[in-house]
């Protein structure tokens, strides 16, 4: 497997999280947002909540100004949507925890 470059990651990136960080930053001062994921305390933010807030600063950040850390956020994010897409229910997915946990991590399904 070939070793991804930052400029793969950041396109990879940028086709998954197909929400802009002024949505993000609404969806999660949500009630729905705050409502799912997993919590790694037992309490508290979930994993994808947290996320979405890193998710919201890199968005607001010139590419130029990423740090390592940042891409391999974007990598983890890129996972995880991968993971989660894969994994669509088949019912009605609009009010659906399945949506609002992708939502978490900048990817509206419905988009």
């Amino acid at each position: 497997m070939a070793v991804e470059t930052h400029q793969d990651t950041w396109a990879e990136f940028s086709d998954a999280v197909n929400m802009t960080a002024a949505e993000l930053k609404k969806w999660l001062d949500s009630d729905d947002s705050k409502k799912v994921g997993q919590k790694s305390d037992g309490g508290g933010e979930s994993t994808g909540h947290h996320s979405g807030r890193h998710i919201v600063s890199i968005l607001e950040k010139k590419k130029a100004d990423l740090t390592d850390a940042d891409y391999a956020h974007m990598r983890k994010v890129l996972g995880y949507v991968k993971r989660h897409l894969a994994q669509r229910p088949s019912s009605d997915v609009e009010d659906s925890r399945w949506r609002f946990s992708l939502m978490n991590w900048g990817h509206d399904p419905l988009k």
